[in-house]
């Protein structure tokens, strides 16, 4: 009986997480895997759609024909055995296509339109050298994957480690090659060659000598030019005499500088921990050790060594054979975290993040994928690291809402990482200094472990915090983005030679543009928000949709030359700082100054080399940075978030001024930090001026119970968009109906409402916010939501559903 494939399909127009049953063809029988891509028949036409197999069965309830896979377009598994687990578990806890997770799990080159290239990469037997091959070293996988004779000889020299596959986007990311040389004759042949050289040919004699010596390996051009000494027309002569070949040689590209900083080389050794560093490792080894699943939040206060903790613990697990995940929020915001596990780790580590080429990581994700690196350091996506055999994950800054994936699938790292725990029986561990309410109140009830650094490593106390009341100085000195008191303490670090750190939480210019005779406010034409003035491009730029025009002179609504420009942001600032202290040396970070790659590192670089006195940045400059001569952090307006319409407003506040507070006096000076509020009294600002988590969170989480948000209640948001604000809102009351007539009464529906910025990108966003403890329906019928949105009642409408979501803006 023919064996039968299960196909999960990527439809576009029609997508669904039940799989089609296909027949393999008998000659395709040994190729086919669950884990590869196949290229299948689909509807009634000559269609054809990409699919994975998921499952391989000998019977099928189906009485029709089945259809035969047409093609398979991988030799092995692309999905592993545990990601495809995985991908299930995703697809129903984030209500999402199983086909869209699995492609989440891929690098991107395996997601876009690529070429498949298959490469000999050791020595073949002539019959797959020319029948094969037809005397090339490539061929593309499309001209023999229709040919199952020959793709079961590929397959066998795969194994055998003869061949490798490779996959090409537009020509732009295949691997990266060097020039090398191999011998074409053996020692012999040489040998006869030297016979006919002149006496006085001396440098193609030590040619001769040295190809000898390679005994046909082969070897890169730079290196062989290095060993002999020799120009490389030595070589070029002996290429036209055919004594030896060009071959392009496969190398890794380098996605990090590993050069650091010349006096981070101490960093390579383990440090000596103190008692609770001591105790929070032995704690987290253990459970290594007894292959347990557990879950540790372990909290400490910043400047506390929790690096040091994760190296420790990150060593340990490899010591056992075992592999380590670290995910950090940005890798790009925290390149000494990254240098410092590169520093201890060197080669085994491998780095999976966005700001990398395509090259870049589709060489790291076939380091991991092959074995060749046995640690993971990456942001949100790096959850999903073809890592086997996992002997400890670690989310540092557990807190951070960049771990949860705002397009589908919604998922959170933070829940990935605990399933890829369970599945491996390898803990993990969640650090931070502010942990979120969520992970904080599990540890409450022991569901997760806690485990404390209540002291900074260089036992310096947590540097104290001055509030400035923003409002008093106004009247005293009027509008400025600097207080007396700030402005004094910038001076006085100057004068001292120490550095500072200033945070403003807004990039540009200004917030936005008002006529003051009409008071029209400019707006972008595609969102419901203003446009915001970037001087240093001379445009007003959208910082939703990317759209941009020139400043307008005059009011676009009644022509008046009226108009002014209202708030603040970092462009500003820094114009404002350079006439206030005119001899001070800044350096701006924001989205503006980074763009390019590379340039936070640059900067950060610059700073830590002390070619600035002062760091002025957005929130980027918050977390991860350790500059032992900061001895000042500054933030210029801490009320920013606090008046969003979002729950968790306060929680990010506290959390955002505790982190840029632990950027001063890391090493052995004392540090200082100045807050500036038009809110002083309020208990964001107030816990975090004490250092005091434990009253927020008091505070905190009674204002959460009281108003029935999370931890108290789970929450789902469903989203409705449509370029015509009717269509939106006629699909939300549809949806709403239907959520209204099958939740438990003790569910709260919240909504339909306009979103709060209700029109972005040239679409208008309706949503509804579902509050629950437990609902047995739920579940069911979001599913049943989501396949109907491919009906054509809803064309156009896009609709999503996220759980626990990170915001309701």
């Amino acid at each position: 009986m023919p064996e039968l494939a299960q196909v999960v399909v990527d439809v576009p127009t029609m997508q669904t997480n039940q799989p089609y049953t296909y027949q393999i063809p008998p000659t395709l029988e040994k190729q086919i895997q669950v884990g590869v891509r196949v290229i299948v028949p689909f509807g009634n036409g000559r269609r054809t759609v990409q699919g994975f197999v998921v499952g391989i069965d000998q019977e099928t309830k189906y009485e029709g024909k089945l259809k035969p896979i047409q093609a398979i377009m991988d030799l092995q598994p692309v999905i592993s055995s545990e990601l495809m687990e995985l991908s299930k578990w995703l697809a129903d806890s984030t209500y999402s296509f199983w086909i869209s997770c699995l492609y989440t799990m891929l690098p991107s080159l395996l997601k876009a339109k690529t070429a498949r290239i298959i490469r000999i990469i050791d020595e073949v037997d002539e019959h797959v050298a020319f029948d094969i091959f037809h005397g090339k070293d490539e061929l593309e996988m499309t001209d023999v994957q229709d040919n199952p004779k020959i793709l079961s000889e590929l397959l066998k020299l795969q194994k055998a480690g003869k061949i490798a596959i490779e996959y090409q986007v537009e020509d732009r990311a295949h691997a990266k090659t060097v020039t090398g040389i191999r011998p074409r004759l053996n020692f012999e042949q040489l040998e006869d060659e030297r016979i006919s050289l002149h006496s006085n040919a001396h440098a193609q004699n030590r040619l001769i000598s040295y190809l000898q010596s390679l005994n046909g390996q082969t070897v890169k051009f730079k290196e062989a030019q290095r060993i002999t000494g020799l120009k490389p027309a030595t070589f070029n002569q002996g290429q036209k005499k055919g004594w030896l070949e060009k071959v392009p040689i496969e190398v890794y590209r380098q996605p990090l500088d590993m050069q650091g900083t010349p006096d981070d080389q101490h960093l390579a050794a383990p440090l000596t921990l103190n008692a609770d560093q001591e105790a929070a490792v032995n704690k987290i080894n253990h459970a290594i050790d007894d292959h347990a699943s557990q879950v540790f939040l372990l909290q400490g206060v910043t400047g506390s060594g929790k690096t040091e903790v994760y190296l420790q613990s990150i060593a340990n697990a490899l010591k056992q054979g075992k592999t380590a995940l670290m995910l950090v929020p940005e890798i790009s915001l925290t390149p000494q975290i990254v240098n410092r596990v590169r520093r201890r780790f060197g080669s085994k580590v491998a780095v999976l993040h966005s700001s990398l080429s395509n090259g870049e990581r589709y060489d790291e994700w076939r380091r991991i994928e092959r074995g060749e690196a046995q640690v993971v350091v990456g942001a949100r996506s790096a959850i999903f690291a073809p890592l086997k055999n996992i002997g400890l994950i670690v989310l540092d800054e557990e807190h951070e809402s960049s771990y949860k994936q705002d397009e589908s699938p919604r998922y959170h790292a933070r829940e990935v990482a605990k399933w890829r725990g369970k599945y491996n029986h390898a803990p993990v561990v969640l650090g931070s200094a502010t942990p979120s309410l969520e992970s904080r109140a599990r540890a409450v009830k022991n569901v997760y472990h806690l485990l404390r650094l209540p002291h900074r490593v260089n036992q310096q106390i947590l540097p104290p915090i001055n509030i400035v009341d923003m409002r008093d100085e106004v009247k005293k000195h009027g509008e400025s983005n600097f207080s007396q008191t700030l402005l004094g303490e910038l001076a006085d670090r100057l004068q001292k030679g120490e550095q500072s750190i200033l945070m403003l939480n807004r990039r540009g210019f200004s917030s936005f543009m008002m006529c003051r005779d009409c008071g029209a406010v400019l707006k972008c034409p595609n969102c419901d928000i203003s446009l915001t003035l970037h001087m240093d491009t001379r445009t007003m730029k959208c910082h939703y949709c990317g759209h941009e025009e020139p400043i307008p002179h005059e009011c676009p609504n009644c022509h008046s030359r009226q108009i002014r420009y209202y708030g603040t942001g970092t462009e500003k600032v820094e114009q404002e700082l350079h006439q206030l202290l005119p001899g001070a040396r800044i350096i701006r970070m924001d989205v503006d100054t980074t763009r390019r790659k590379g340039m936070h590192a640059k900067l950060l670089r610059q700073f830590g080399h002390h070619q600035a006195d002062i760091l002025l940045g957005t929130q980027m400059i918050a977390k991860g940075l350790d500059f032992p001569n900061v001895t000042l952090v500054g933030v210029l307006n801490a009320d920013t978030g606090l008046g969003l319409p979002d729950f968790r407003a306060s929680e990010r506040t506290f959390d955002l001024l505790s982190q840029v507070s632990g950027r001063a006096g890391r090493a052995n000076k004392q540090g200082k930090v100045i807050i500036q509020t038009y809110n002083p009294d309020h208990y964001a600002i107030q816990d975090a001026k004490e250092h005091n988590y434990e009253k927020f969170f008091k505070q905190e989480m009674m204002l959460r119970r009281q108003a029935g948000y999370p931890p108290y209640y789970y929450t789902v948001r469903l989203m409705a968009s449509h370029p015509e604000e009717a269509k939106a809102a006629g699909a939300m009351a549809k949806i709403y109906e239907q959520l209204k007539n099958g939740l438990s009464s003790s569910t709260i529906i919240l909504g339909p409402t306009p979103r709060a910025i209700a029109r972005m990108k040239r679409r208008y966003y309706y949503q509804i916010v579902i509050k629950y403890k437990k609902d047995p329906h739920l579940h069911q019928l979001l599913f049943d939501i989501l396949q109907n949105t491919q009906s054509r009642g809803f064309k156009d409408v896009q609709v999503s559903i996220d759980p626990d979501p990170q915001y309701f803006m």
